[in-house]
């Protein structure tokens, strides 16, 4: 959306004082473990832009909680798999010997969002060391959260996924849909709903940049609209407005357990 856009469809400017109050509004509160997915733009204007959405969110969790956000950095994996857009095929043996190994502290994310960027670049957010599928968190269990995440299966049982789940987490979808829940890659895991590739990312291992091939699930997002849906049904979906935006708010761990549900459903 452009930024005229942006302004006509703003009635007032959003401020850190009107996101904190909407996000309360919306049941979030200081301790509490959130993951969080969102579109700038959808909010409106906001005095001070993204930074403003993530002071509030850090000023509503406070230090005694943790914000979690994916990092995904889709420019490291192998070139064979583009399509958005795709490259030349005598492109792809250069492209994996020359790209920068990731780095946690530097590579920047892909079609994440503004406020992914910005979240990742403040002061005490630490980053999981995966070259494809990081997430950052802040906060209370940042450190718990990020760690160890396994380059196999990066959405399975030893990634940052698992850990919000275990923790009790809780998911905030603002201004985006469904398709956007990340979270649901855990219930494909669980219920082994797709199948295993060969992928590859830059890493640097022994203090040696090598281009790395491990076993990743084929994940596909296409089903989480229609599983947000009934999931919504159950009626433990909290909806809202964060400046224009729609928002979802919702325990992580139910929908997980849903989503499973409904993949053992439909894998029958």
């Amino acid at each position: 959306m452009k930024m005229n856009e942006i302004v006509a469809s703003t009635q007032l400017p959003n401020t850190i004082e009107t996101i904190t109050n909407d996000l309360k509004g919306l049941g979030i509160e200081k301790g509490m473990t959130v993951i969080v997915h969102s579109s700038l733009s959808s909010i409106g204007w906001i005095s001070g832009g993204a930074v403003a959405v993530v002071e509030a969110l850090m000023k509503v969790v406070t230090e005694e909680g943790t914000i979690i956000m994916p990092t995904q950095s889709s420019d490291l994996s192998d070139p064979k798999h583009w399509s958005r857009p795709p490259v030349p095929e005598d492109w792809w043996q250069i492209i994996r010997d020359n790209v920068p190994a990731f780095d946690p502290r530097i590579t920047p994310t892909r079609a994440m969002g503004k406020v992914v960027e910005c979240f990742r670049t403040y002061p005490n957010v630490l980053r999981s060391n995966h070259p494809l599928s990081s997430f950052a968190a802040w906060g209370k269990h940042a450190e718990e959260i990020t760690a160890n995440h396994s380059l196999s299966i990066s959405f399975g049982e030893e990634s940052p996924l698992r850990k919000i789940y275990d923790l009790d987490g809780y998911i905030l979808l603002l201004g985006v849909g469904y398709d956007s829940n990340t979270s649901i890659h855990l219930s494909e895991v669980r219920t082994g709903a797709r199948e295993l590739i060969k992928v590859g990312a830059p890493i640097i291992e022994e203090g040696v940049r090598v281009w790395k091939e491990f076993f990743e699930m084929d994940y596909d997002s296409d089903t989480f609209v229609e599983i947000g849906v009934e999931y919504e049904r159950k009626g433990t979906v909290t909806r809202g407005k964060i400046g224009n935006a729609t928002c979802r708010f919702m325990r992580q761990r139910d929908a997980v357990d849903f989503g499973s549900e409904w993949f053992r459903a439909k894998n029958q």
